[in-house]
């Protein structure tokens, strides 16, 4: 049981994509609501809420991130605390 944890990483495109998409998105929308005919209150609470939204996710995607590196880590001393009893107990046999 001595394998390596294999990090996987995206490709440069699909990083491209992702980044490409967000702004597009954030731009779009800051776009739509910059023409939109109302007045300027509606138009600051309305990007508020987007700016508001954007930051929540980044928040909740880091989040998710971390809680499943600890969960990684955890898992990988609990494995090696295991397989060191095992091979105390396979020298004891």
């Amino acid at each position: 049981m001595n394998e390596q944890p294999t990090m996987t990483q995206d490709s440069a495109a699909w990083q491209m994509f992702v980044q490409v998409a967000f702004v597009l998105s954030v731009g779009l929308m800051v776009t739509g609501i910059a023409i939109l005919p109302v007045v300027l209150w509606v138009k600051g609470y309305m990007a508020m809420g987007l700016f508001f939204c954007v930051s929540s996710t980044l928040t909740l995607s880091k989040t998710v991130r971390d809680n499943h590196e600890a969960k990684r880590l955890v898992n990988r001393i609990t494995e090696a605390k295991t397989e060191r009893m095992l091979k105390e107990f396979d020298l004891k046999a």
